[in-house]
Formats: structure tokens, sequence, C-alpha cells
């Protein structure tokens, strides 16, 4: 029980306090890889701790549920603590009340992240069959098809096989060398599974609405896998073609919801640090800064767990 407060303790610390710092760091997207790492160490480090906290809490209520009141007063009063304070049937009530409420709640949390996650991967499955049934192979490509449309768009879906998506409108506005640009952006989407990365983050938002880390965490590593598929696409096409390409196709066309598009989020922030790249001494700085947040968002959980076991 002493171990499991300091972690509850924790997790709620993260999950309120980190999205403003984290929202800081990552917001020019200056070393995007590791801004997307800290969100998503942010966001299991969190749950892990509230994890593990249940976890203790549990065994403790198995272990000896007549001292558990006991347990929980010392937790709190230390030796204040009196026989007065914890004995009698209304304390153990409401602890045995409070324990089947947290079980209940981790329960309904787990169903409609787990709910979440199906309802996204068949929507996925859904588009992709339909895009391949009503679209036509783009030449050369034979991992993308052309949908008639007038807006200028492009996205992936990730499946067997995976799908790229480019609209007629797209074909229309867009080089070789800026197409060639885009499609290595949805390449590099599919190449680094970020479609998983933003199926979690999603269903944890889903689950966990009202928590300030996951509320705003899927908005950001959404933004953040955009710009990592950017950094991926630039080193083979060049910074200024895909800078085109995305300005080009910049006019607010609407795509799926659970799909990844070369357009669709956060296009003036891309622009710009696309334009404006940063030096190597921003690069340093805000890589090592975020590489230490990230290492101690891994390892404050197992801190704090040792700390309070002392």
């Amino acid at each position: 029980m002493t171990t499991a407060l300091p972690l509850f303790g924790y997790a709620v610390a993260v999950a309120w306090w980190t999205p403003a710092l984290l929202g800081r760091l990552t917001a020019a997207g200056i070393s995007a890889r590791l801004g997307l790492a800290a969100w998503l160490t942010a966001m299991a480090s969190a749950l892990a701790a509230a994890a593990v906290a249940l976890q203790f809490l549990a065994r403790a209520a198995v272990a000896g549920w007549s001292r558990l009141a006991e347990v929980v007063c010392r937790s709190v009063s230390g030796h204040a603590c009196t026989a007065t304070g914890y004995q009698g049937a209304a304390v153990e009530s409401a602890l045995g009340a409070a324990a089947i409420v947290a079980g209940l709640a981790a329960a309904v949390l787990a169903w409609r992240y787990g709910l979440s996650v199906q309802r996204a991967q068949r929507q996925t499955r859904a588009h992709a069959d339909v895009a391949r049934i009503t679209g036509r192979r783009l030449p050369g490509n034979d991992d993308a098809v052309v949908v008639d449309a007038g807006q200028p768009v492009a996205y992936c879906l990730p499946g067997r096989p995976a799908t790229i998506v480019v609209s007629s409108g797209a074909l229309a506005v867009l080089d070789q060398k800026q197409l060639a640009a885009v499609l290595a952006h949805e390449r590099a989407h599919l190449a680094s599974r970020h479609h998983l990365l933003i199926a979690v983050t999603r269903a944890s938002t889903a689950a966990l609405p009202g928590v300030p880390l996951f509320a705003r965490g899927a908005e950001h590593v959404a933004r953040l896998a955009e710009m990592c598929a950017d950094d991926a696409a630039a080193r083979r096409s060049g910074r200024g073609t895909l800078a085109a390409a995305l300005l080009t196709m910049a006019t607010g066309a609407a795509v799926p919801a659970h799909a990844l598009s070369a357009s669709a989020c956060a296009v003036a922030a891309r622009l710009q640090r696309l334009i404006e790249e940063p030096g190597p001494a921003a690069r340093i700085r805000y890589g090592l800064t975020l590489a230490s947040v990230t290492v101690l968002l891994a390892l404050a959980p197992l801190l704090t767990a040792g700390l309070a076991s002392r």
C-alpha cells in the first residue's frame, strides 16, 4: 500500500502536468522522432504506474482483507494511526466498495480501449477494400491507386497489402518530382508503422477523454508522425520539393480520420520547419532535452516504487 499511493500520485502528476512541458518542447518539430518517443513514453509511464499501483492494492486486499483498513490508515497517517481510526465495519465496507469501483473502472477502460481499436481497424480495412476496388493502379507504383476526386489528396491505409490512395485532383496539380515526394511520405508512414501509434493513442483518448495527457497526446503524436514522414521524404526528394508538394495540396481536402495523409495535419507548422531548417545547435539542444525527459519518464515509475518501498 505504501508503494501504491506514490505510484498513483506519480501517474496523476504525469497525466496532468507533462502535456504542457512536452507541448512546448515538440511544438516546432525539432527532433521530431525524439519528440514522438517522449509523448509515447509519457503515456506508457503513466499507464504503467497506475497499473502497478492497482496491482499492489489488489495484492494487499487478497493477502489480508482484515488488515487492509489498518494498512491504508498507516500509509496515510503513519504512527499517528490508532486502532480506533481503522477498526469498524463502516471503514472496511468503504474500502471494499472502493476496491470494487476501481476494478470495474479498470475493466470499463480496457473495454473502451479495445472497442476503439477494433472500430478503427474495421474502418481502415473497409476503406482500403473500397479504394482497391474502385481505384485504378498508379502506373509504376504497385502499392498506389488513383481515385476520381477533384480535390488534391493523398493518404495511406495499412493492411495486407498496404495501399496508398492518390486522388485524380492531386495528379492534376503535382509534377513528377512532387508526386514522388508525396509517395515517399506515405511509404515512410507505412515503413515506420505510424498507423499503430495513431491507433494506440486515439484509443487511449477514447478510453480516457478527460485526462490531459491522452486528450492532447493523440493530436501531438499524429503531428509528429507527419513530421517524421516529412523528414524521410525530404531526405529522398529534397526539402524544397516536398514543401512545394505540401503547399500545392494544402486545400483543406477531407481524408478519412483513420488514414495518414501527406497534407491534412499541421500543414503550416510542417511547411515552416521544411523551409526554415533549424541549425545544429538547436537540434543538439532539443535532442538532449527530449532524450533526458524520455529517459526520466521511463525510469521514474521504478524509482518511485523503489523509494516508496524503503
